[in-house]
């Protein structure tokens, strides 16, 4: 069994993703004040721009790269990690935060917008551990992050391309976590579960669902669940880091929902339904995130 020290956060640069906003933006600033240096990717402009103006205000000691990048697609993404990989020689964390939804039913969705959800919540991720994996082996003690969800725990109906991307990352982290934690490097999971952040929305629909009302009535009534601050999340998260947590369930309806998931691990949705009727059958239960 490996023991890894608390991750000391001063010194060093974290590479993040999602930046802009909800809980990536809620950790840039946290970051920033434990004293790391800051690569931000995010496809807002305006709003990243912001955030690392607001940082650079702060911590006037703390050095701060805002990328601007859109990460489903793969050259401007390569190109980014060229950039980082030149500039940011010192990577000590990599926190893969920038996730999407869609909704709708798997026979709602198209190949190609299923496929963009993985391109932006599983194979980006992946795609940036691989070429930054060298440089956080280098440095001893560094991290990884990988922001799953509360439905990489449970898999809802309506739900299977989400559920499939953060299943995905999670498999990822924690077989990644056995392989690396011999090289002093540690992985977490995170799992949140109905934190308020703009996932819900930036989230699309799916073609062919574009325009129901059924839709826009699931979006007004998941909207209302999502009232976890997205500070005290971030807050969590940097905790889980320092003291090298595997896994951290965010809100007790997270917790609540894997327990059951647990107890009943074939049968979870239909009581999870039979106690929380508004939740069946819901398509944008994404937003829960």
């Amino acid at each position: 069994m490996y023991l890894l020290r608390p991750y000391c956060f001063a010194g060093g640069t974290a590479v993040l993703t999602g930046a802009a906003s909800g809980m990536g933006e809620q950790m840039a600033y946290g970051l920033a004040a434990r004293g790391s240096n800051l690569v931000l990717l995010d496809r807002d402009a305006e709003r990243l721009n912001n955030v690392a103006h607001t940082i650079c205000e702060r911590h006037t000691d703390v050095r701060v790269h805002a990328i601007v990048v859109d990460l489903a697609h793969q050259v401007a993404l390569d190109n980014a990690v060229e950039q980082i990989l030149i500039d940011h020689p010192l990577i000590t964390l990599l926190v893969n935060n920038a996730g999407v939804a869609m909704d709708g039913r798997f026979e709602d969705l198209s190949a190609e917008e299923f496929d963009w959800m993985m391109r932006i919540n599983f194979h980006a991720p992946v795609a940036l551990t691989r070429r930054l994996l060298p440089v956080l082996r280098s440095h001893p003690g560094s991290h990884i992050v990988n922001v799953s969800s509360l439905f990489g725990l449970i898999a809802p109906p309506g739900q299977v391309a989400y559920a499939s991307s953060k299943y995905a990352l999670r498999g990822f982290s924690e077989a990644l976590r056995h392989e690396v934690v011999a090289q002093g490097i540690g992985v977490t999971t995170v799992h949140p579960g109905g934190i308020r952040t703009r996932i819900s929305e930036t989230a699309r629909i799916a073609a062919s669902l574009a325009g129901k009302q059924s839709a826009q009535a699931e979006s007004a009534s998941f909207d209302k669940m999502l009232t976890y601050p997205a500070d005290k999340a971030a807050a969590q998260i940097l905790c889980a880091i320092e003291k090298r947590d595997a896994r951290v369930v965010i809100t007790r309806l997270a917790i609540f929902a894997e327990t059951v998931g647990r107890i009943f691990p074939s049968t979870y949705w239909s009581v999870l339904s039979r106690l929380r009727p508004s939740a069946t059958g819901a398509s944008r239960v994404t937003s829960i995130r």
